[in-house]
C-alpha cells in the first residue's frame, strides 16, 4: 500500500515514479550490503518508512544524520528522510564516534539512521549530541530497527516545494534543494546518458556528498541496474554483471560497453 503519491518535481517523484510499473526488476544490488532491491520493493520501502517517520513525529525540515557503511542502505535511508519531509545529512562510511557527534551537533540533529557495523559509534556519537532517536538497518544494541517504520499505519506524507526544500545537507555546510539534487542527477547524466539497458557499477562509498546518492537515484530513475561494490574481484563483477558504466576511484564516470 502507498501512503500518498510523491510531489511532483520533488526528488522522490522524479527517482521513483515509475517504480511500480516496473516491478520486481532490480533496481539496486548492494554486494557489500548484501542486499537486492526490486523497484517495486524500493520505492515501498522509502515510502512506508518515511510514513513511519511521520507517524513517530519526524518534522518538515528536521536534520537527520545518516551513518552507513553502503551504497544501498545510504539510498534507503537517504530517500526515506527526504520522502518524510527531512533533510539528510550524510556523513562519510569511515567517520568515527568523535568526528560524528561533531557533525551531528553541527547540524542539530534530532535523529540518525546507521547500520549494524558502526552502530556502537553511532551510540556514543548520538551520547554526545541532540540526537534522540538512531534507526539501525538491521538488529543493533540501542538502537531502533529501521524496519519497524514499516509495520506503522501508513499516513499522509508531506507536500513538498522542490524549488525551496532542502533535501541534503552536505559536509561543507550547503543544503541542497530537491531542484538541486536533480540538476545534479541531469550533470552526471550528460557524461553516460543512461538508458534501461544500462548496468551501472560504482565503487563509490558512502561520504558527505552527494554524487554517490546522485548516481544511484539517476539510475533507478532511468530504469537501469546499479549494483554497488565495496572492491574484491571488479572484472569478474562487470563480466557477471554485463556492465556498461563504471564508476572508480576518484570519482571517475565513464561508460565502458
Amino acid at each position: 500500500m502507498r501512503p500518498t503519491a510523491p510531489a511532483t518535481g520533488t526528488v522522490i517523484h522524479e527517482v521513483f515514479r515509475r517504480a511500480y510499473e516496473r516491478g520486481d526488476r532490480p533496481a539496486l544490488v548492494d554486494l557489500r550490503g548484501g542486499h537486492v532491491y526490486g523497484y517495486r520493493r524500493l520505492v515501498t520501502e522509502v515510502t512506508r518508512a518515511a510514513s513511519g517517520l511521520v507517524r513517530r513525529g519526524a518534522r518538515r525540515d528536521q536534520v537527520v544524520g545518516v551513518h552507513v557503511s553502503t551504497a544501498g542502505a545510504q539510498t534507503l535511508a537517504v530517500h526515506t528522510v527526504v520522502a518524510a519531509g527531512g533533510v539528510a545529512a550524510p556523513v562519510e562510511a569511515e567517520a568515527g564516534a568523535q568526528e560524528l557527534a561533531e557533525r551531528l551537533r553541527e547540524c542539530d540533529a534530532r535523529a540518525l539512521i546507521t547500520t549494524p557495523d558502526l552502530a556502537e559509534s553511532a551510540v556514543q556519537a548520538a551520547q554526545q549530541s541532540r540526537v534522540r532517536q538512531i534507526y539501525s538497518l538491521g538488529r543493533a544494541l540501542d538502537t531502533i530497527d529501521f524496519r519497524c517504520l514499516l509495520t506503522l499505519e501508513p499516513t499522509a506524507l508531506p507536500a513538498l516545494d522542490a524549488a525551496s526544500q532542502p533535501a541534503l545537507l552536505l559536509a561543507d555546510g550547503h543544503r541542497l534543494s530537491h531542484a538541486e539534487l536533480l540538476a545534479r542527477m541531469a550533470e552526471l547524466d550528460l557524461r553516460i546518458r543512461l538508458s534501461e539497458s544500462d548496468v551501472v557499477l560504482t565503487t563509490w562509498r558512502p561520504d558527505g556528498g552527494c554524487d554517490l546518492l546522485a548516481l544511484v537515484a539517476l539510475g533507478v530513475s532511468k530504469g537501469a541496474l546499479v549494483v554497488a561494490a565495496g572492491g574484491g574481484d571488479l572484472a569478474g563483477t562487470r563480466h557477471d554483471f554485463g556492465v556498461t558504466v563504471l564508476a572508480g576511484p576518484g570519482g571517475t564516470l565513464e561508460r565502458v560497453a
